[in-house]
């Protein structure tokens, strides 16, 4: 796990979570659901789809286009 990761706190059996854990939670899927929904894309353009045979640079290459041009379609969304 990195350093930076930021995992859900859980619930144990018999201690329910405060609402402040509820809140961090929430707050931290709402930043997460983009990363998700970016793998997907770049799984639907094939960028990691399969293993990458060519050459890295242009796997970095096209990998940034597609990202770029996710992320240029979210921000003409909003």
């Amino acid at each position: 796990m990195h350093a930076n990761s930021l995992l859900p706190k859980k619930k144990s059996k018999h201690q329910p979570l405060t609402t402040s854990q509820q809140a961090a939670n929430t707050k931290s899927s709402q930043y997460r659901i983009y990363g998700e929904h970016m793998i997907g894309k770049l799984k639907v353009f094939g960028i990691l789809f399969r293993r990458y045979w060519n050459r890295r640079r242009h796997f970095v290459l096209r990998f940034n286009l597609v990202a770029s041009a996710y992320n240029l379609k979210l921000d003409l969304k909003s």
